[in-house]
Order: C-alpha cells, then structure tokens, then sequence
C-alpha cells in the first residue's frame, strides 16, 4: 500500500513507466488480442489469478492492471528518498540537486535497481518483455530518468496555466478572473509559519467571478492560506461543492 503522501509520486512513476510497457506489449502481442505470459514464480497473491479471468476484460483493460501492478511493485521498491522527490526538496538541499541531477550518475541508478525484487525481472520475462533478466537495467534506466525529471521539475509560470473552463463551477462560457490560492496578505506568514515554500506562493486558480467572490466569503485569507491553497483542497469542502452544483446552472439568456 503506497502512503498518501506518495501516491501523486507512484502515479507519476506509473506513467513514466506505461509509455516503454504499452509500446513493447502492444507491439509484441497485439497479434494474440491478449497479453502473453507464463506462471510467475513470485507472482503476489491473487494476480495471476485476475490477470488469467480476463473473459470479461478488454485487452486494454488487462494490460492497465498488469502496467499498475508492475509501477506498483517498482516504485515500493525505491530508495525513500527517491519515492520522495520533489522540485522543492532538490531546491533546499544541495546534496539532493547534485544527487538527482541529469543525467543520473551510475551510483544512483545502481542504488535504485540493488533494491528491485527478483519478481519483477520474473514477471518481464514472463510477458516477453525481456530476452534475460540482464535487459532489466537497460529498459528501466530511461524510465528512472524520465520520472527524476517529471518529480524536480520547476513549477509552472502560474500565469501561464488559463483554463477554459473556471475551474470550481466548470462553465466555460464566462469570463475567468485570477485567483490567488494563497493571498498575497498572507505570504509572508505562510513562509514564517512554515505553511508554504516559496516558489508555491504564487500558485492560481482560474474561477468566474461568481465562484471567485464565494471563495473569499466562505473563508479568511489565512484560512484559504491554510487549508484552501489548491483546487482540489477548496472541492474537498461541502459547501463549495454545493455552491458549484448550484451555481453551474445559472445561464444567462440569451439577447
């Protein structure tokens, strides 16, 4: 079970990991209609199982589990410091910018496959995914690459991330105002109050000015610093959910 903290880190792993997984088992079995594999030696309880009961599944919808089972598995695997990475953490510690810096260095990629189980090697092999468990490190380094890269990245220039659509309400049809997640009263506190790194301060949402003046009623400036700085963070309260509900069936007539 991969902790909470983590999961936004395993799912991009996942999808650094589904692009080489999806291209070589398509190309290799699109043919059959099914994804081709011998009993793992180590397979975990129950997933031979589910991926043998395919007669109510897709092609598709097998190779996602074994594509998820597979990212799952790796990515339990890594080094804590590698599950953790993040574009904050290689900006506050120097040891962690040259340690992740690109490309890897030979001893980071060998911590990382020194931790990989057997079964993993196994289950490649038992999709002909690999010749020998020798072709592991050579299919997985460009994956480990790609996902160091995606983790440390810098944030986006918010100004540049306009939706078309406002992002609480969904109607695409009004005009959009900028919102600050975190209001710029509250950043110096933010900072000395540990609450935020810097380079988040400036994050934004893109709302109508109907869900834009509802946000600042529901909620101070450090409340919304404190518990409303993200999207997702402002949909997990009722009220807002209900508000969009409601407020997304108001359309104005038209002239």
């Amino acid at each position: 079970m991969i902790p909470a903290d983590l999961q936004v880190n395993c799912e991009l792993f996942r999808d650094c990991l589904s692009g080489p997984l999806v291209q070589k088992l398509v190309v290799d079995h699109t043919s059959s209609g099914k994804l081709k594999h011998k009993r793992r030696k180590r397979a975990p309880k129950n997933v031979d199982h589910e991926l043998e009961s395919t007669a109510n599944e897709t092609p598709a919808e097998e190779l996602a589990e074994f594509i998820d089972y597979i990212a799952n598995d790796l990515f339990s695997s890594f080094p804590s410091d590698v599950q953790s990475l993040s574009y904050a953490k290689t900006q506050n510690d120097p040891r962690s910018r040259e340690r992740f810096s690109d490309p890897l260095s030979t001893a980071v990629i060998d911590q990382i496959l020194a931790t990989i189980s057997p079964s993993i090697a196994e289950s490649f092999e038992a999709y002909n995914l690999l010749d020998s468990e020798a072709d592991l490190p050579r299919f997985l380094i460009p994956v480990f690459q790609e996902y160091v890269n995606a983790a440390t990245a810098a944030p986006p220039v918010w100004s540049n991330t306009r939706a078309s659509a406002c992002e609480i309400c969904e109607r695409d049809w009004i005009p959009l105002t900028y919102h600050h997640l975190i209001p710029k009263q509250i950043h110096a506190k933010a900072i000395k109050r540990g609450w935020h790194e810097e380079w988040r301060l400036n994050s934004v949402a893109w709302l109508c000015r109907a869900c834009h003046s509802f946000v600042h009623r529901i909620a101070s400036n450090e409340e919304l610093a404190k518990d409303c700085w993200s999207v997702d963070k402002l949909m997990e309260r009722e009220d807002v959910v209900a508000w969009a509900n409601w407020v997304r069936r108001v359309r104005w007539k038209a002239r």
